[in-house]
């Protein structure tokens, strides 16, 4: 096969031909309202004390937000701190230009990766002494003292020193020289449930053994260490979990995770899924739709191709169960969800043409489709709806 030549005698000069000139817009994208994040923050951060500091978490791209983004309007709004998962998303974040604290909250165990952690003024998780000697050993080197948080596990039994053994470790990690410790935390692991103020809950007994452990250590010797414990549904329970720090991921970006809390707070969800109607075509009853053809048509129906899938993030375990919504008005998507298209059933509708936009999530109107209502119906979390959502779909700031 060979390749056209373009013909030399013809202006392409008013055509876009590179990657930078196709509009973000063109086929499906996220918006992501960086003022409704500002917002959230500052309306979080005034539910804390004064000395309480506010740990934006900005992993997984800033929960499908993008984490730059999501980073500067958090700081805006009052974080002093930032939370990762991985090396690779703190050092993007440092050469993007952010400036303030930034916690890798995942575990780094090589020596290779814990020295560009250090050159990259990023503090990791610490969960053993073996890593605490290899921090030790590494800020020697350079003449200087590695930051760094402990974590101890007082019931996820995921990272962090085992609580039985913190105190008598602990002892020995004050006698590091090289090491700076800026924090203890642990992590709660069922926040969330409806019963965590319950003083034999979880949340409440994970919070007595965090208090004894504290205790233990002295730490009224060592003010400068940030002691923090809860997530977003930690710090809408109530003050007891705040300490110095808290850590607030999925409430930052405008969703509740405790449902009696909702109507509370005036969250607004900050990230909005748009898509173009690619092709209308209109179909005779009894046809199949999709793959599958688990979907027939009832009647002589009009379907719009909406330029989504499920490799742009949207689950495929939705299909048939979500609504579409366009001017104020709510259609159901129809047939199997396939990689890159879906379809959805605009009968009647003679507002819809190709290129129309219409709205998978966000607001349209007095009308609102939440991940919050996705995860309900794909039996998941909202969390993992907004982290779902791939690099393909281009991320277009709007305020």
């Amino acid at each position: 096969m060979q390749i056209r030549q373009i013909n030399q005698g013809y202006n392409f000069d008013k055509y876009p031909t590179f990657q930078q000139d196709i509009d973000p817009k063109q086929r499906a994208w996220i918006e992501v309202n960086g003022k409704a994040l500002e917002t959230n923050v500052r309306q979080l951060r005034s539910k804390l004390s004064k000395n309480c500091q506010f740990m934006a978490v900005v992993k997984a791209d800033g929960y499908g937000h993008d984490a730059k983004l999501v980073s500067e309007y958090a700081i805006k709004g009052g974080a002093s701190q930032l939370g990762v998962a991985t090396l690779k998303e703190g050092i993007k974040l440092r050469s993007s230009g952010v400036k303030k604290p930034i916690l890798i909250l995942g575990n780094l165990y090589t020596k290779r990766d814990l020295i560009i952690s250090f050159k990259n003024d990023l503090m990791p998780t610490i969960s053993s002494i073996r890593e605490c000697l290899i921090c030790n050993n590494i800020g020697k080197n350079f003449g200087l003292k590695f930051s760094l948080h402990l974590k101890v596990d007082t019931g996820m039994s995921r990272l962090g020193f085992e609580s039985d053994k913190f105190v008598q470790q602990f002892e020995k990690i004050k006698s590091f020289e090289n090491i700076a410790i800026e924090g203890i935390y642990s992590h709660l692991s069922s926040a969330d449930e409806d019963n965590a103020l319950n003083p034999q809950s979880i949340t409440q007994l994970q919070r007595l053994k965090f208090n004894e452990l504290l205790k233990q250590i002295n730490l009224n010797r060592n003010n400068e260490i940030k002691i923090h414990l809860a997530n977003s549904a930690g710090m809408l329970l109530n003050k007891d979990f705040h300490f110095h720090m808290v850590r607030v991921g999925i409430s930052m970006y405008g969703y509740s995770p405790l449902v009696k809390t909702e109507k509370n707070l005036s969250l607004k969800p900050a990230l909005f899924l748009k898509v173009k109607v690619a092709f209308i075509r209109i179909i005779d009853k009894g046809v199949r739709v999709s793959y599958g053809g688990k979907f027939v048509s009832s009647r002589k129906t009009k379907l719009a191709v909406l330029s989504i899938g499920y490799a742009d993030g949207v689950p495929r375990n939705l299909s048939g169960k979500i609504k579409v919504m366009f001017n104020n008005k709510l259609y159901p998507q129809v047939g199997s969800i396939t990689m890159d298209q879906m379809m959805v059933d605009i009968t009647g509708s003679n507002e819809i043409k190709v290129g129309s936009t219409m709205v998978l999530l966000g607001s349209d109107g007095d009308k609102t489709i939440s991940p919050v209502d996705w995860a309900k119906e794909s039996n998941t979390i909202p969390w993992e709806i907004l982290c779902s959502f791939k690099n393909r779909l281009p991320r277009v700031q709007v305020d």
